[in-house]
């Protein structure tokens, strides 16, 4: 039975967007050698997913589902990509590295890893996965009000 995540009240996710705008400026901060890992890890997020929402918060991109909540999180630091899969223990098999909990991740520092078929397969599983989950306001609730 999976482990299921304690709630960090401190940490409260981003609020998802529809627009990639957000994901799209990020990119263009993070280090110049990291842009080719990050541009094709983004690309091939959007084309295995359908239905996502982003959003950046604490230097990090968020790709989520409405259904599933935040799936993948991905960090670019100087010299590697973090690709967090916040479901990744049940990922078959699960990414390397990880938490106790259910957070698995792979680290990234060239462009021929990010091509491993691995990738493609965890994040095609991590769109059917329940990922971090928040019981508050939605985009949809602010833009409303």
């Amino acid at each position: 039975m999976a482990k299921a995540r304690k709630p960090d009240v401190a940490r409260k996710p981003p609020v998802p967007t529809e627009s990639h705008a957000e994901i799209e400026d990020w990119i263009r901060r993070v280090m110049p050698d990291l842009h080719p890992i990050v541009k094709l890890l983004d690309g091939l997020i959007r084309e295995t997913i359908p239905g996502l929402r982003y959003a950046v918060k604490w230097k990090k991109a968020y790709y989520g589902l409405p259904e599933l909540g935040w799936i993948i999180e991905m960090v670019a630091y100087d010299v590697s990509v973090n690709v967090v899969f916040f479901g990744g223990a049940e990922l078959d098999p699960p990414p390397p590295l990880g938490t106790p909990d259910r957070t698995r991740y792979v680290k990234l520092k060239t462009l021929e890893e990010a091509q491993e078929p691995e990738m493609q397969k965890w994040i095609a599983q991590a769109g059917r996965v329940s990922g971090w989950t928040y019981e508050g306001p939605r985009a949809e609730d602010a833009t409303s009000a």
